[in-house]
């Protein structure tokens, strides 16, 4: 296999899709607008600056190397903004797709594995989550991902782009090895907001609802190692370079952790004393998403390496502790 585009790869989860790749021997090219990710992530391949939504960008780019596949992490993710400004995310997520298959289509490359989202189901019928479930999303992010995912079914069926749609649950943790970890600015993930609290960045964790349907009243969430993630994109990918069928796949643990068990967590691995503060719940949030993550592993012979909560956070803990300020300095 010759060059990877990797879009979007300056993220969180494309700079850990790169040491993947590099780990496997694979050469990648990396589209990014750097406009939520950090030229300092992308530790392996070659970063090109620019606009994805750009045709003449993504045409110089295609014209210049030889591309045999594509991973599309490129998209704005804050579900609130999306709720405030939707037209933002429209214009970003969905456009951006778009010009990605019209490039690929015109350089004849058959392969793209999407970064999907498990906020396509909205509010689950039932626990775990299979792909056959019904997808209803409650927010203008996961109605772009929906969109795009069957945006990539007409267009297998019109120009024979082969697809592979992930669906992440909670993606979580870092490689500290290669100094990379997660740094967004505004941070809404549960993970980093507690070590941020540990570091003494926040003043506090604020638990969101403490009176759901759950063992503790918390909100319960799958949370999955980001080096798992990476590896079933390149087995998705592989998966497709070998003539497999198109298709959408989950992306998960499979178990689940409330809010409070993070927090315990957490305490346990740094050893530090993180105030919570219980607050009201937060509009649309559903008490329960845990993945049926039986396809994946069946299909595309994914297997998790890491499947132990304290150990992902971990991993979190020794990339934050040692950049208490992200990328930024």
């Amino acid at each position: 296999m010759g060059k990877i585009l990797v879009a979007g790869g300056a993220g969180y989860i494309g700079s850990h899709m790169l040491d993947c790749l590099s780990m496997r021997g694979m050469d990648a090219v990396v589209a990014d607008n750097l406009s939520t990710g950090h030229a300092a992530a992308v530790k392996h391949g070659e970063l090109i600056v620019g606009d994805i939504r750009d045709a003449n960008f993504l045409n110089g780019i295609f014209s210049k190397h030889k591309i045999d596949g594509v991973i599309d992490f490129a998209a704005f993710s804050l579900v609130g903004e999306s709720c405030s400004d939707p037209l933002k995310y429209y214009a970003n997520n969905v456009t951006g797709t778009i010009e990605l298959l019209r490039a690929m289509h015109r350089h004849n490359v058959g392969s793209i594995v999407f970064s999907s989202t498990a906020a396509v189901y909205g509010e689950p019928e039932k626990q775990p989550i299979e792909e056959t479930d019904r997808t209803l999303p409650t927010n203008p992010y996961g109605e772009t991902k929906l969109a795009i995912e069957r945006m990539l079914g007409w267009c297998a069926e019109a120009y024979g782009i082969k697809y592979a749609s992930l669906r992440y649950f909670n993606a979580a943790g870092a490689d500290p090895a290669f100094g990379i970890g997660e740094d967004h600015s505004p941070e809404t993930h549960l993970i980093p907001i507690v070590l941020k609290a540990a570091l003494g960045k926040r003043s506090h964790v604020g638990i969101y609802g403490t009176d759901y349907h759950t063992k503790d009243g918390t909100c319960i969430r799958d949370y999955i190692h980001v080096l798992d993630l990476a590896n079933a994109h390149l087995l998705a990918l592989e998966f497709l370079e070998k003539g497999g069928e198109s298709g959408v796949f989950n992306l998960g643990n499979g178990s689940g952790f409330s809010v409070l068990e993070i927090i315990e967590a957490a305490r346990r691995v740094t050893g530090m004393d993180i105030p919570a503060r219980p607050e009201a719940r937060r509009a649309g949030d559903p008490s329960v998403l845990v993945a049926s993550n039986e396809k994946a592993a069946s299909v595309l012979g994914w297997k998790i390496e890491h499947t132990s909560i304290e150990d992902i956070i971990a991993s979190a803990w020794e990339w934050q502790s040692a950049h208490p300020e992200g990328y930024g300095k």
